[in-house]
């Protein structure tokens, strides 16, 4: 349950920045959102593996 809420909870804060870096494509703004978005997935995917 917890990973499902996580997975959630990354699909929409990608929906969120890839909407946000549609409608304003200025190259800065879509790298900020790239790199988020990368360290979000690094942690989501680190902390699904944990053994609790």
């Amino acid at each position: 349950m917890t990973r499902a809420m996580a997975g959630l909870a990354f699909a929409t804060l990608a929906a969120f920045l890839g909407i946000l870096a549609w409608e304003v494509p200025h190259p800065d703004l879509v790298i900020i959102v790239a790199v988020v978005l990368i360290l979000a997935a690094y942690d989501f995917l680190s902390g699904a593996r944990e053994d609790r």
